[in-house]
């Protein structure tokens, strides 16, 4: 495409590209938007180095002006998007992308690469940390996906609720908190369980985590405590009936006179199982391979469409593809959150070529991230992490429901 429209001379023509995604996973109510901070890095970047032009060139890939016009790239336009951690919707226009076709194009790919595995987590998150009524949740779930995906799963969970990740690199990349327990190894690797809650305690404390399950769970509980004393820091529970046993540590911890130490449960948690243990006197949850693979939903769906370009006037011409089942929906887009007098969200609201007609409670929900090739968005993580969860106390109280249903609020075109 690139080559061609260089080649055409339309490469040149402003374009504006829009990132949303058409409907939600199924059953969904609302999605989560993650990845924005990420992808402003991977695009300030974003070039083309001599051995990747030789590539390029000696595997015909592109002709010699595309390589050259390659040599140089660098994006110069503008886009804005949603805040990460705002709730979005189906046709919510997270990203808007205004520049040269040909500079625009060639960011669809690390655009949606980014956007649809974080958003996808993020919003797997959401529905976890929401399940948990707050309660801390643990991302655990680096052995579950790609080395570096699980890196960016932990910083996805930790915009969508997550307290902390077992993922020490995202802890040093991004500055997460980082929590952690034993494994059943640890345990096994000891003549006693005696000798292996003894070795802990020594080395880290008596606010340690201590790992109960390995043999029987009540003889176990009684050790920890007898090792520990009653300022043992908390148990992990990580197999059998959760929902009985918690009752029955939790009995066995007090009886102990053990009354502050938490219990943790992990064992594939996903958000209904989380919603199964409220009424367990639970304290913490560590999730894994549900949350780092999006609880089913393991893509966001999003796409990066063209919706307008500049036509023979210089003005930007609405586009859309006419597709029985992929239709499109031209223009530029502007929108905002429509509340109603109590600050709850009634619609997403869309105008198009225009700012919406809104009036003093609505939300406007696109930021500028980039101008004239320069980024301006950059915040921290936990900015993301409070918008999201300003985001989610305004919208109605079905939106937490975990039973399949509708979006939670409509997405509205505002006619011009």
């Amino acid at each position: 495409m690139l080559q061609a429209a260089l080649a055409r001379g339309t490469g040149r023509r402003r374009a504006v590209f829009e990132v949303f995604a058409r409907s939600l996973p199924h059953g969904r109510r609302y999605g989560v938007v993650a990845g924005t901070g990420r992808l402003l890095d991977a695009l300030e970047a974003f070039s083309f180095d001599d051995a990747t032009l030789e590539h390029l060139d000696s595997s015909g890939v592109v002709d010699r002006p595309t390589i050259e016009w390659l040599a140089g790239y660098r994006f110069s336009g503008d886009i804005w998007g949603y805040g990460e951690g705002e709730p979005y919707f189906p046709h919510s226009p997270l990203l808007i992308v205004e520049a040269p076709f040909a500079e625009a194009v060639l960011l669809e790919t690390l655009t949606l690469s980014i956007l649809n595995a974080d958003s996808a987590v993020a919003a797997a998150a959401s529905r976890m940390t929401a399940a948990a009524r707050g309660r801390p949740c643990i991302e655990m779930g680096s052995r579950r996906t790609h080395e570096q995906a699980a890196v960016t799963a932990a910083r996805a969970a930790y915009i969508g609720g997550f307290s902390s990740t077992s993922n020490l690199q995202a802890g040093r990349s991004y500055g997460i908190p980082t929590r952690g327990t034993s494994a059943h190894a640890f345990t096994l690797l000891h003549d006693t369980e005696r000798d292996a809650f003894t070795a802990q305690v020594q080395s880290l404390g008596k606010g340690t985590t201590l790992l109960v399950d390995t043999y029987d769970v009540a003889e176990a509980v009684a050790l920890a405590v007898d090792v520990a004393g009653p300022d043992l820091g908390a148990v992990r529970l990580d197999s059998g009936d959760l929902l009985a046993q918690a009752h029955e540590v939790r009995a066995q911890l007090d009886e102990l006179g053990a009354t502050s130490t938490k219990i943790v449960v992990t064992s594939d948690l996903d958000e209904h199982a989380i919603a199964a243990l409220a009424a367990a006197p639970v304290d913490a949850y560590g999730v894994g391979t549900s949350l780092v693979t999006g609880s089913g939903s393991p893509t966001a769906g999003l796409v990066y469409k063209l919706v307008a370009r500049e036509g023979p006037d210089g003005e930007l011409t609405p586009v859309e593809k006419k597709s029985e089942d992929k239709p499109g929906v031209g223009g530029r887009k502007f929108p905002v959150r429509r509340r109603d007098r109590n600050g709850f969200a009634e619609a997403e609201v869309i105008a198009i070529d225009h700012r919406p007609e809104s009036d003093a409670d609505d939300r406007d929900l696109l930021l500028p991230l980039v101008r004239s090739g320069e980024v301006v968005g950059r915040e921290p993580l936990d900015a993301a992490q409070e918008r999201h969860r300003q985001g989610l106390a305004e919208l109605p109280r079905v939106a937490l429901q975990m039973s399949r249903g509708e979006p939670a609020i409509p997405t509205l075109y505002e006619e011009p």
